[in-house]
């Protein structure tokens, strides 16, 4: 019996990639990134992209499927307010506003219940 103590642990690799998430997180995290949408635009999915599509297949899916129709959106809304030159860009404004709140709460929705989902007009910049 010697009294030296253990060696000291490896040191870290700081470039390794992190361990994925667990089901439940991958989907609560899917789900606060669409509801996000809803307030913020396409920043929550944005960062939501960039920070967890490392960190399991469904929520890379889910987040660059937000990101892809806010992005989608953001682009409606300029257009949108383009037209409000014209009276027509501010029954425009309001129907993409619906539309965002509706297809976000049922993206979340189908988040939350660990399906897939795909947004119906969005056009797809990020896979």
């Amino acid at each position: 019996m010697s009294d030296t103590p253990p060696p000291p642990p490896p040191p870290q690799n700081p470039y390794q990639q992190s361990p994925s998430l667990s089901p439940n997180d991958e989907k609560l995290w899917a789900t606060l990134v669409h509801i996000g949408g809803i307030f913020f635009s396409f920043i929550p999915a944005l960062i939501g992209y960039l920070i967890l599509k490392d960190k399991g297949p469904f929520v890379r899916e889910h987040t660059a499927t937000a990101l892809n129709f806010q992005i989608t959106m953001a682009i409606a809304y300029v257009i949108s307010y383009i037209l409000w030159l014209i009276v027509i860009g501010w029954l425009l404004t309001i129907a993409i506003g619906i539309v965002v709140i509706v297809f976000s709460i049922i993206a979340a929705v189908k988040a939350n219940q660990g399906q897939p989902y795909t947004y119906p007009l969005a056009i797809k910049f990020v896979s």
